[in-house]
């Protein structure tokens, strides 16, 4: 059973900017890793502190090259442009076409402290500005078109009386 639950769009912890970690120690490491299989349990993708009530500069993810956690992210470049299907864990039950940059250079902490900087594209670059974006309290409806905004939201209203049905495609559900 997962240490989390996470948390839905409508609480208001997930419009708030989350704080810096000052202190990477035990306890971080015991949140990243009940994150994780949290995360696993969904399934997802990625999955950021604040999804699950804990307003710090964290997030975890898993694109296919086993887990990782990165402490105080910034992304400080990114180009390109790549649309693609994403879904959300906090939104569940919805994917929608969103346009992000195709690559991007993060840096950050590991759980030992070590500075990391990571050049990533395509699923990863884009977990990466998912997760950042939980973060600074920002949501997938907000990176949506107007059209795309209106269609979510009624679509989500929906969703909130019947239950949810997995999609039939397989899409990246991030955190």
């Amino acid at each position: 059973m997962a240490p989390f639950t996470i948390r839905k769009y409508g609480d208001p912890v997930l419009r708030q900017r989350a704080a810096e970690v000052t202190e990477i120690d035990g306890k971080l490491a015991k949140l990243a890793s009940d994150m994780l299989v949290t995360m696993y349990d969904e399934p997802g993708a990625g999955l950021a502190a604040p999804q699950v009530g804990v307003q710090k500069r964290l997030f975890v993810y898993d694109v296919g090259e086993g887990p990782r956690t990165i402490v105080n992210p910034r992304i400080v470049e990114s180009d390109g442009e790549w649309a693609y299907d994403e879904g959300c864990l906090s939104i569940p039950g919805l994917s929608f076409e969103l346009v992000r940059p195709n690559h991007v250079h993060l840096v950050g902490y590991d759980l030992d402290g070590n500075e990391l900087s990571i050049e990533a594209s395509e699923l990863e670059g884009r977990c990466f500005q998912h997760e950042l974006d939980h973060l600074d309290g920002v949501l997938m409806f907000d990176r949506m078109t107007p059209e795309q905004r209106k269609e979510a939201l009624a679509e989500w209203r929906r969703l909130q009386t019947e239950p949810v049905a997995e999609p039939k495609k397989r899409r990246l559900r991030l955190g």
